[in-house]
């Protein structure tokens, strides 16, 4: 685990850990567990992606709350996602692609960000880990999940 200190001024503890082969997910989750952790957050790769389901029913086995950067995981029980909206930022990533293979070297692209996010929420989950979601966040929500 490797400490975060930004969290300190809110009064929390965070701690991070990687993962870089799917063999990796049991010493993570054991890990977590030790550390009697309430809550993940995670930041999205192919691999997490591609093992969304397990990290999801890790989270909901063990009571924990659960963040992540993209709707996918919230679709299979995650609890709440806020990020990029994918039908946005996957097509202008195919115009990128495009481009390069046309000739287009990568360096003389523009950098673009997302312009849309979403927030998705899922009272199921919620709702199953003995939550209560604020009303105004659930207003805010895009899509809520029930």
């Amino acid at each position: 685990m490797i400490p975060l200190s930004g969290a300190t001024a809110l009064g929390l503890e965070l701690g991070r850990y990687e993962v870089h082969r799917g063999e990796d997910f049991d010493a993570v989750f054991a890990a977590v567990q030790a550390w009697r952790a309430q809550g993940i957050g995670l930041v999205g790769n192919p691999l997490t992606w591609r093992e969304r389901k397990r990290i999801v029913e890790f989270a909901n086995r063990n009571r924990l709350a659960s963040t992540f950067g993209m709707k996918d995981f919230v679709e299979v029980g995650g609890l709440m996602s806020y990020g990029s909206d994918s039908r946005e930022t996957v097509p202008q990533s195919a115009v990128y692609v495009d481009k390069i293979l046309k000739g287009a070297k990568p360096g003389d692209l523009p950098v673009e960000q997302p312009t849309k996010f979403e927030l998705v929420i899922n009272l199921k989950t919620a709702k199953a880990l003995g939550l209560t979601i604020p009303p105004l966040l659930l207003m805010r929500a895009d899509q809520v999940i029930e």
